[in-house]
């Protein structure tokens, strides 16, 4: 399912219009982004957890010359589905 595929699902579930239902799930995400870019956990009951990974710096190898090189520290967006979701994708 692409982005237009929800869109359209969440029109038809919900009686909106495209329009309105676009609006709609652009700010869900938009809110989601920009609630873990200010460092903040988005637990949606029922369905999981996005949350950001802080990566420690390491040092890593290239593989064409092993040549020791320096990787930065980093944040990575993470998301932990709840045992609800689980259960629901296993059946």
């Amino acid at each position: 399912m692409n982005k237009t595929e929800l869109i359209a699902a969440v029109a038809e579930k919900t009686g909106l219009t495209k329009k309105d239902a676009d609006r709609v799930v652009a700010a869900t995400f938009e809110t989601i982004a920009q609630a873990m870019a200010d460092g903040d956990k988005v637990q949606v009951s029922g369905f999981g957890i996005f949350d950001v990974k802080k990566r420690e710096a390491r040092t890593g190898h290239n593989p064409r010359t092993k040549e020791a090189i320096e990787i930065p520290a980093s944040k990575q967006p993470a998301f932990k589905a709840s045992k609800t979701l689980k259960d629901l994708i296993a059946k």
